[in-house]
């Protein structure tokens, strides 16, 4: 299958999954953007935004899902924030969550691999988070959007899963078991849905999920001149999937940050 053909299917799957998450999430989201101190970021995700610096900078989210997070980036100080899915109906989902929060983000509906070019350089943050990466079929492309958005020595901020998740299957059960290489090059395929919060099976679309090591990723940056700044790795799940290891004996890594800076 070409690239198109991967981000279309998964499109596909992702409007299909946004009322199941809707219905068991929108409610609570909405009254929650409605307290103008309430933040959808984590310790880390806040730690490292601070450690990069916010005040008055431009920010875009890519594969943004309902833009819970991108609100919560303006209130700790951005500037002009720019959130971007695939997805159309997660989008309406971040309207609907970004009128509640009286945010002016703006969404925009779009494949990240075709992001506008008026957008190019003018940003200083490019944000990804909480399983992006695992839904792009083209690495390297993806990065390269990134780094054309960025303003010189702008900066990346990734806060992910680790890779070495995907190798697990067999969940929730422990020991973990191993059931994927790690350096399988060809996507796994599901049909079993998308609710990774109440974690019930239904019978969705096809989709399609990446695998991508870590030393892509970094490698990834640095062969776009993106400078890494700082790397982190943590024991906690930041997926609502992967929780259960977290009382694993054996401690694995569960999430990771990555922070690069382009060349000015």
């Amino acid at each position: 299958m070409k690239r198109e053909e991967y981000t279309d299917a998964n499109r596909q799957v992702w409007d299909e999954t946004a009322p199941v998450h809707a219905k068991s999430q929108m409610e609570g989201l909405l009254k929650k953007m409605r307290d103008p101190d309430a933040l959808c970021l984590d310790e880390t995700a806040q730690a490292w935004l601070a450690k990069v610096g916010l005040a008055g900078k431009d920010v875009v989210q890519l594969c943004c899902n309902n833009g819970r997070e991108l609100i919560s980036i303006q209130r700790l100080g951005a500037g002009r924030c720019l959130g971007v899915d695939i997805s159309s109906a997660f989008i309406a989902q971040a309207q609907e969550l970004q009128a509640a929060a009286g945010s002016d983000c703006r969404f925009l509906a779009c494949d990240v691999y075709d992001v506008p070019a008026e957008y190019d350089g003018q940003f200083d943050l490019v944000y990804i988070s909480i399983g992006a990466f695992g839904w792009l079929p083209d690495l390297a492309g993806f990065l390269a959007v990134c780094a054309r958005l960025l303003r010189p020595g702008g900066q990346l901020l990734i806060y992910e899963m680790h890779p070495i998740l995907d190798m697990i299957d067999d969940m929730p059960n422990l020991p973990p078991k191993l059931a994927y290489s790690y350096f399988m090059t060809e996507p796994v395929a599901e049909n079993d849905g998308l609710d990774y919060f109440e974690f019930k099976e239904y019978e969705s679309s096809t989709s399609y999920w990446f695998h991508h090591k870590m030393s892509d990723i970094i490698q990834g940056c640095v062969d776009l001149g993106l400078m890494v700044t700082g790397f982190a790795e943590y024991p906690h799940d930041i997926s609502d999937v992967f929780a259960y290891l977290e009382k694993f004996e054996v401690s694995l890594p569960l999430s990771y940050v990555l922070a690069a800076q382009l060349k000015e």
